[in-house]
């Protein structure tokens, strides 16, 4: 399923370097202008349309694997379930955002070296100024047509389908009409059946992805998910009333594998945001030219410093442009990069300058994973889960429950004491008669018993719990607990 996700972005990548190339060579000036607004909308809207594709086949998928597995219990079906959709949307909704973030334009090579794509194609790069807001856009786009789309419209307009069908069909099997109203449980029957919170679930898991994973490249998420979420309100309160059956209410203990999967998200998205501000932007190079390379301390000259310069005569055969825009002659040309100029040793190589971005990058991502973690923790720690005040009644009903446990138990040790020990009047009779066998007397002759004191003795019955801690009423038969 992984592989079908990605060659569902590498079909949209094709698609928007043959697309680049052909409107590249269009002679309209204004279609050449509009090559990247262009190439990147299209593109963005057949993201979606495949992810929601995929999102459906997925959750069968996840279905079919499960039950493939025979889990023992219906608590070990539903996580291993959870776990199973919850990872192929993750891959399909995310995919295409995390190419643009971390991958487009770091394999499409240099001046003289570019890599192509079926040998006709350059691998597509991202905008002078970086692959930030293209990240935006696609971020934006996505995430709202997926709420309005998959999250609203399909939500609402699926249950009507089906209840319109059901209905149709009820009426072409009725043979005959009657005049009686049908009952309100009539009515009911005809609603969708309740599939469970597993969907809404996943829609606000999905959703969290959005507004933490890329919220760097993206900060007006958390405030779009806020409106989807007070509409989605009152469509679900809409659909639970009017469009599905009355749900079977289930105890449970918590919100099980999805805390997990939240957690995991929660810190999964501080490392992906570090790598959205550090490789993503220009703010790692920015701040090391501004203490380490710039003569003024201003960020003067920051543009120049990040361009590399290229021989025009290194092109190969075929690659090279036709003429430049003010038809002149050029020798060398300038590409962003950090790379040695041609006239040095290690011409076209990477440079210092390189290399000291790329470390101040990955200590950055080091310092800011650390610190927002110890921060998380630190909050974590200083705001409990439960109040204190609440903490300590509950240890005060713990402290008396316990009190009276142990206050039973000893009455119940007392009470089993006095009904198996024998009386003192029975221990010295016995022990008048033994002293006078010993002296040589014959025993005495027994008296005869009446036929009460005859009847052997009837065994104690050892007491129950419900015993002590309820007092029968006189005549009342005493009822012990069942086991």
């Amino acid at each position: 399923m992984f592989a079908v996700t990605f060659s569902a972005v590498f079909g949209v990548i094709v698609y928007r370097v043959t697309t680049s190339a052909l409107m590249a060579m269009s002679p309209d000036p204004e279609v050449k202008s509009n090559v990247r607004v262009t190439v990147t909308a299209t593109a963005v809207i057949i993201n979606l349309v495949l992810i929601l594709i995929l999102d459906e086949i997925y959750g069968s998928v996840a279905v079919w694997l499960t039950e493939l597995e025979i889990p023992k219990t219906e608590t070990d079906f539903e996580e291993r379930l959870i776990l199973k959709a919850f990872l192929l949307k993750f891959m399909n909704a995310y995919a295409p955002i995390f190419y643009v973030a971390f991958f487009k334009g770091r394999f499409a090579g240099r001046p003289g070296d570019y890599v192509y794509v079926f040998n006709d194609y350059r691998m597509e790069e991202c905008a002078p100024g970086g692959c930030l807001i293209e990240l935006c856009i696609q971020l934006s786009i996505i995430m709202l047509g997926k709420q309005l789309i998959q999250n609203n419209i399909f939500e609402i307009g699926i249950p009507k389908l089906k209840k319109l069908f059901r209905s149709l069909k009820d009426k072409g099997s009725t043979p005959e009409q009657t005049d009686e109203q049908p009952q309100r449980w009539h009515l009911d029957y005809r609603l969708e059946p309740f599939q469970g919170l597993t969907p809404e679930y996943m829609e606000m898991i999905i959703q969290f992805g959005f507004v933490s994973l890329f919220v760097a490249s993206f900060p007006l998420a958390p405030l779009f998910a806020l409106l989807n979420n007070v509409i989605e309100i009152r469509l679900d309160a809409k659909k639970f009333v009017t469009e599905l059956r009355r749900p079977d209410a289930v105890r449970t203990k918590d919100i099980g594998i999805w805390y997990n999967i939240l957690s995991g998200m929660g810190k999964f998205s501080v490392i992906i945001n570090a790598f959205v501000i550090s490789f993503t932007s220009d703010f790692i190079p920015r701040l090391v030219y501004l203490y380490m390379y710039s003569e003024t301390g201003t960020m003067h000259g920051f543009i120049d410093h990040t361009l590399s310069y290229f021989n025009v005569s290194d092109f190969r055969a075929g690659t090279a442009p036709n003429s430049s825009p003010e038809d002149q002659e050029v020798a060398y040309c300038r590409y962003k990069d950090y790379r040695e100029p041609p006239w040095s040793s290690q011409a076209y190589q990477f440079s210092k300058q390189y290399w000291s971005v790329l470390a101040a990058r990955l200590a950055f991502v080091i310092l800011f994973q650390n610190l927002v973690m110890f921060l998380s923790m630190l909050v974590d720690w200083v705001i409990p889960d439960v109040p204190k005040g609440i903490s300590e009644q509950l240890k005060r009903e713990k402290t008396m429950l316990v009190d009276v446990f142990l206050r039973e138990e000893k009455d119940k040790i007392q009470l089993l004491q006095n009904l198996f020990l024998k009386d003192p009047a029975g221990r010295s009779q016995g022990k008048g008669q033994g002293q006078g066998q010993g002296q040589g007397h014959a025993p005495a002759p027994q008296e005869e018993r009446p036929a009460e004191a005859a009847a052997p003795r009837t065994r104690c019955r050892a007491a129950s719990f419900s015993q002590f801690s309820r007092q029968p009423s006189p005549g009342q038969p005493v009822k012990h607990t069942d086991v």
